[in-house]
This record gives C-alpha cells, structure tokens and sequence, in this order.
C-alpha cells in the first residue's frame, strides 16, 4: 500500500498521507516518498496549488517511534535529516501547501502543520508537540512551531506538551480557520481556488520571497523585496493584470 496517495482536481494537487492504522506516523519511507511526490509536484507547471490531507481520523501522529529504539546514531540523523528535507522541500516548490487537518497534529505532525503556507482544521483537530513528556524535546519541530506562534506560545507547548485546540491554534496562528467538520473539505478547496485563479508565476515570485526575507533584518528584506517586485513589474502576468484592471476587463494570465 502507498504512503501517499495522489489525486487531481484540475490545478490542484491533493496528497493524502495513507497510513491511518499507524495514525499517519511519519515513518522514514513515508517521508521519502512524499518527498519525492512533492519535487515531481513541483515541476508540473500544471499544478498551482497542493492540499495536505490525510487518510483516517488522526492528521499524523509525527515520527514513526518504533524506528527511533536502540538504533546507531547514523541512523538518528538520518531520520532528522530526512525530515527536514521534507520541510525544506515543502516551502521550496513554487506550489503554496495548504494543509486539510482533520484530526490531531502531534510533534512532528504539528510540524508539518507549521511548515505548510496555510492550513485549515476542523474544530475537533487538536495540536501539541509532546516529546517532552516521553524524554525527548520535540526541537525539531520547535524550528516551525516557534515562527508560526512565537517565542511564548511555541515554549508554552514544548516545555508542557499540553493540547492546543482548533480555536486557540488560529488564534495563535498555527492554522488559518478552524471550521465545522463538515466544511472542512469545503472550506480548504475554496481556499486553493483563491490561490489557483491569480498567475502562477506572480503566486511562486512570492511564495518563494516570503520565504527568503522571513528571517532577514528590516533593511535586508526591504532590499530584496525591492528587486523581486521590479522583476515581478516586468513580467508579462503583471504588466497583463495591471493592464486588465485598468481596462476593466478579466486578465488572462500565461504563468510567465
């Protein structure tokens, strides 16, 4: 059985994590291989938005702990490296992820989380990073967890392990909407329509300019931005959209 399943709905992409009776831990091959399902998404210019979802009634439950007992170091690091691979590479298509979090988001599952550009949740997902209560300090899930909600509220979680509900976790920012079960599928596919009716290229140019100014100083991410929008101005999308609200008509973009 596949750890991921791939399905199309016009320009989106939705990946379903597919390991529901191990409550879509996220084993080392399964982050490998959506690894790979993401860069060869990444590539399909086809694709202009990717949904996060996952089979059964838990999101994932973060790392697989029956591959992390008595086991040499190179194979620690290994799995570390892997799944920061998996964040990285998330972020780095040109796609915006939005993650479909219908059940609970642990350690490394809240991490995912964190990672995706968006996220919608329904009202009964909960998230928390608890390694500290089994000996060991979910840091790597601190690195997203800690810029999604801030200093205060990523220690909150991480020093306690305590649950975060759907309603707290948007107000915090973790996740953008916490909706009704019901419309959850509802609600993130709306959501990737917003995404899909703008120009591709103007969507990647900023999604990968977030990203890459996020963690610079002022100065520095105003210098950047400044040339990404004068590459963006010159781009045939923009000088198209700016030329179709002008004239008021409907723009007709070529993702160039």
């Amino acid at each position: 059985m596949t750890a991921i399943l791939i399905e199309r709905e016009g320009p989106v992409a939705v990946l379903t994590l597919n390991r529901p009776t191990k409550r879509n831990a996220l084993s080392l091959a399964l982050m490998n291989e959506l690894v790979t399902t993401l860069e060869e998404t990444g590539k399909d210019s086809s694709v202009h938005a990717v949904i996060l979802a996952a089979a059964g009634s838990v999101f994932s439950a973060g790392h697989d702990l029956s591959e992390m007992t008595c086991r040499p170091e190179a194979e620690y690091q290994k799995l570390f490296d892997v799944c920061t691979k998996l964040m990285t590479t998330i972020q780095s298509i040109p796609q915006p992820v939005i993650a479909q979090v219908q059940g609970p988001a642990t350690a490394a599952g809240c991490q995912l989380v964190a990672t995706c550009d968006l996220a919608i949740a329904a009202h009964t997902a909960w998230f928390a990073t608890p390694g500290v209560k089994i000996g060991l300090f979910c840091s790597t899930p601190m690195v997203a967890l800690s810029r999604a909600v801030g200093r205060k509220r990523a220690m909150q979680m991480l020093l306690t392990g305590e649950p975060v509900d759907a309603a707290r976790a948007s107000d915090w920012g973790l996740i953008n909407e916490a909706v009704p079960g019901a419309e959850l599928e509802r609600r993130t596919r709306e959501l990737a329509a917003a995404i899909c009716s703008a120009s591709s290229f103007t969507v990647a140019l900023g999604k990968r300019a977030f990203h890459e100014q996020i963690d610079m100083d002022q100065a520095k991410a105003y210098a950047y931005v400044s040339e990404v929008m004068t590459r963006n101005a010159l781009a045939e999308d923009a000088q198209e959209g700016i030329g179709a609200f002008l004239e008021k008509r409907a723009a007709h973009w070529k993702g160039r």
